[in-house]
């Protein structure tokens, strides 16, 4: 796959390689860009959205404190995608919960309001994903 990296791409510390590759690969929808399986380190992209993903202890780690799930705290990363029903879908069938359950929500941005049917999910590391599917935008009330 032949990818240009967006401006921001954050890079996930996990404590699994294979099990947070297979999670965002086969349950999410990512893909591999490329990979380097002997740092333990894939870059993965969904659509335009792009992270990084890097084996704890392999390779560098970048560790500015200890490594206590749920990694990410006080952070949620939106992912975009075209249909958050196909990804409910295979979490559903893997068993994995949500965070917050499918809502349709409305933000105010200046003079309307945009709407995103939306979703939040933890990765095996407990970092919070939120699946975002546009609804458009509307006039505010």
């Amino acid at each position: 796959m032949n990818i240009t990296s967006n401006q921001l791409v954050p890079e996930l510390s996990v404590s699994d390689f294979k099990k947070s590759l297979a999670f965002y690969t086969e349950i999410v929808g990512f893909s591999i860009a490329y990979q380097r399986e002997e740092e333990g380190f894939a870059f993965l992209a969904l659509g335009d959205a792009q992270i990084m993903i890097d084996q704890i202890g392999k390779g560098r780690t970048w560790k500015t404190g200890d490594f206590d799930y749920p990694l990410g705290r006080g952070i949620n990363f939106q992912i975009m995608v075209q249909d958050v029903d196909s990804i409910l879908e295979r979490l559903k069938q893997n068993n994995i919960k949500l965070f917050l359950k499918v809502e349709g929500k409305w933000y105010r941005k200046d003079n309307q309001e945009v709407g995103n049917k939306q979703f939040l999910v933890m990765d095996p590391d407990g970092y919070l994903l939120r699946f975002a599917q546009d609804l458009g935008s509307r006039p505010i009330k």
